[in-house]
């Protein structure tokens, strides 16, 4: 046993404790509060899917190591998924890559493509593993806030090209945008595109939400814009589009370059994973436009639910354009701590949410928000939402 001082987590990952979502959801066992923290749904997606993952497990697809890119049947299936919605025209055996979900793409993305010294400019609140990936990378992680304007939360274009400077390596944009709920408009994916034009920059773009879009916002990929489809690395995933967030069924579509790339990572990471549901997954993708306009009106009407639900309890509510998270805005109630209030809600009102600032470098720019998800039963959310306007102190 060694007597050493020197931590035992190198310095790049020192700054990454156990995440928020794991603090949540053990307070909502403990206290049964309804958990509207981390972003899973209480409900399974399709039947015909589910019986999908079923039948290759009985016929033997997939119970042995899969293919290193994935199987040819979901590789083909999320090439047709991509022309069939944006036009976009991929090789199914070059340019697509299957993944441990969006969370093991996002990670190889990074390893295989950023330089220790590199900076990674970010759309600042981001999911928490951009943060943890880019230090594994050794990259330098320059955040871009997104901040408050007209009851959304908006881009500063001059403040993204101000980030830029000769040691940026790649953009890494997500949109729908989680936490805020912002889907990036054709003005800003218009400008984001010039910018990676003009000072030769690779871009990860993290699509996952690309179906969870509401009322007049549109998913506009950013690799159907002028110079980026040979630049461009974009992250798709099942879990948010039927349901099955067990599964870890994810994708990337990119130029031959790219893909490899990233598979030169990707194979050391997991090698392969979840070989019978890549064969379900297959399956899905091709379900008919009505499947996607159902799931999506379906979670259009839990927003508005939730929303009202927060605002009668007096929050103020920015109604989110895309994902299944509402963001609020504490401060109408007294409160300005999003940690604390987030740990005192279950006692309080038996409800579980997250404090945005864990996903702000800069915490005080995200310290009055939290994050509620409403990709929950309806019952669910009238019982979240009636709890929230009768707290018990």
């Amino acid at each position: 046993m060694t007597s050493s001082a020197r931590p035992l987590l190198n310095r790049r990952l020192a700054e990454f404790g156990t995440t928020i979502f794991a603090e949540m959801s053990a307070l909502a066992l403990q206290t049964g509060a309804i958990n509207l923290g981390q972003g899973f749904p209480d409900t399974d997606g399709p039947e015909e899917v589910r019986e999908a993952a079923v039948r290759a497990l009985r016929d033997g697809r997939g119970n042995q190591y899969p293919p290193g890119p994935g199987v040819p049947e979901l590789r083909t299936a999320v090439a047709a998924h991509q022309e069939r919605r944006y036009g976009l025209v991929h090789d199914p055996d070059t340019e697509v890559l299957v993944t441990a979900g969006a969370t093991e793409a996002i990670a190889a993305a990074l390893l295989a493509l950023v330089e220790p010294g590199d900076e990674v400019v970010a759309l600042e609140p981001y999911y928490d593993s951009y943060a943890a990936c880019i230090a594994m990378a050794g990259g330098k992680r320059v955040p871009v806030t997104l901040r408050p304007h007209e009851g959304s939360f908006r881009l500063d274009l001059d403040e993204l090209r101000a980030a830029v400077t000769d040691r940026t390596r790649l953009l890494l944009i997500n949109t729908p945008h989680n936490p805020t709920g912002t889907v990036l408009t054709r003005e800003e994916l218009t400008a984001i595109a010039e910018l990676a034009v003009e000072r030769d920059l690779l871009v990860i773009t993290d699509e996952v939400y690309e179906h969870l879009v509401f009322d007049d916002a549109e998913h506009l990929p950013l690799a159907t814009f002028p110079g980026m489809r040979e630049r461009t690395v974009t992250i798709g995933s099942a879990g948010k589009t039927f349901s099955f967030t067990g599964w870890k069924v994810g994708w990337i579509t990119a130029a031959p370059g790219l893909v490899s790339a990233v598979r030169s990572a990707k194979q050391f990471l997991t090698y392969v994973s979840s070989g019978p549901f890549q064969y379900a997954v297959a399956e899905a993708l091709a379900l008919p436009d009505s499947y996607f306009a159902a799931f999506r009106e379906d979670m259009r009407a839990k927003r508005d639910l939730l929303s009202s639900g927060l605002a009668e309890a007096g929050f103020k509510v920015f109604k989110p354009a895309g994902t299944y998270f509402i963001t609020t805005d504490i401060r109408p109630l007294g409160e300005s701590d999003g940690f604390a209030f987030c740990r005192a809600l279950p006692e309080r009102c038996g409800v579980v949410a997250i404090p945005n600032a864990v996903f702000y470098d800069h915490r005080e720019q995200g310290a009055p928000f939290v994050r509620f998800a409403f990709c929950k039963r309806t019952d669910v959310l009238e019982e979240a939402a009636a709890r929230l306007k009768t707290p018990t102190a």
